[in-house]
């Protein structure tokens, strides 16, 4: 699953990246801020439709079913639109007002470091220095292709709103891989209808208007693919990567938006392009090549998700739990301790000094 949760995370991010000019431009119609939330609102309303439709057209075949949000998901969630759904936003329209384009660009490749740092440091993930060197090249990519010339200085209150705005972003996807078991669509269709209007009613306290009815519909349309489907497979991928792998993956969105600029809309292909693909295939390449293997326990826990009967996944069945794998019910994890090649996916959470003490003999701190 490893690397299928790779195709979908930078599936997300050509979703999002390709739909990164269209949002672009709808700004001369919209308020910066109102569009923003009729783009989470396009994510709210459509995957509220495509749950109520059927999972069939997100994926390529019927899966199993996915567990509804429980009630100790709330918190997490709550967090997460707060922060992602509407202090990001805010803070980056209010540090675009006061930045210069070029100074704005650079920064906002912060979100990829931003969500590893606290993944790694505050959440406690896993990585080493092929992970972090990796993680670096992404950014590099990112910030080459952002790179317009000198940054211009336009004091510090802009560019501190930007990098606040990067902030809650690595924090909204930190929380949303703590619920990243729960169905992904409930999750988008959540975070879409309550940080959709929350935005749109604040851009309009701020002195915005509301477009005509094309521009809403085509900025629903932008959100829906761009945000709804995008973060949909993006919970898929946290699930199975963590939130800084998934986060290095997601990194290349400007990258595949630049590449899709040069196809669709016959924009050159620079030096400068080929120079943040080729970091950015190096950083992928990192990634996708990690061995990552010791010794490492599997504390008890009690879960509903969909599943196969693997070596994590052995326990016995009710007789209303359903037949056929994969299949979807509550189940319990035995503490196991054993040695495999593993990503810190929902399954395997554990810090690395307990590992590391057990792989000298010792006892666990």
């Amino acid at each position: 699953m490893p690397h299928q949760a790779v195709v979908l995370a930078l599936l997300s991010a050509a979703l999002f990246g390709v739909s990164t000019p269209a949002a672009k431009a709808l700004l001369g119609a919209i308020d910066p801020i109102v569009l923003a939330g009729l783009l989470y609102c396009g994510a709210g309303l459509g995957i509220a439709l495509l749950r109520r439709i059927g999972h069939s057209l997100l994926v390529v075949r019927a899966g199993p079913p996915e567990v509804p949000l429980q009630r100790a998901d709330i918190p997490w969630l709550a967090g997460a639109v707060a922060a992602g759904g509407v202090i990001g936003p805010v803070l980056l329209m209010a540090g675009l007002a006061r930045s210069e384009a070029a100074t704005a660009s650079l920064l906002l490749t912060l979100e990829g470091v931003a969500t590893a740092l606290m993944a790694w440091f505050i959440f406690h993930e896993n990585f080493d220095r092929r992970i972090a060197l990796g993680m670096a090249c992404l950014v590099a990519g990112a910030a080459v292709l952002a790179w317009s010339g000198q940054p211009a200085h336009s004091g510090l209150l802009g560019p501190l709103a930007i990098i606040g705005a990067c902030a809650a972003w690595g924090l909204d996807n930190n929380l949303t891989r703590k619920v990243s078991l729960a169905d992904p669509l409930q999750i988008v269709e959540f975070k879409g209808l309550i940080a959709g209007p929350v935005n749109v009613a604040l851009g309009l306290l701020a002195g915005g208007g509301l477009p005509g009815f094309s521009a809403v519909l085509l900025a629903g349309i932008v959100g829906f693919l761009g945000y709804g489907l995008s973060l949909a497979l993006f919970v898929i991928a946290l699930r199975h990567l963590g939130a800084a792998r998934t986060g290095a993956y997601f990194s290349t969105a400007p990258f595949i938006g630049a590449i899709a600029a040069a196809v669709f809309l016959r924009e050159p292909v620079t030096v400068q392009l080929v120079i943040a693909g080729l970091l950015m295939a190096a950083g992928v390449w990192l990634h996708l090549t990690e061995e990552h293997e010791h010794v490492h326990v599997h504390q008890p826990m009690e879960h509903s998700h969909p599943h196969v009967h693997d070596v994590h996944h052995q326990h016995a069945h009710g007789p209303d739990d359903p037949p056929g794998e994969p299949h979807t019910h509550r189940h319990c994890h035995e503490r196991l301790v054993h040695r495999h090649r593993h990503v810190p996916d929902m399954h395997h959470t554990h810090r690395h000094e307990e590992a590391r003490t057990r792989e000298r003999g010792g006892a666990p701190d």
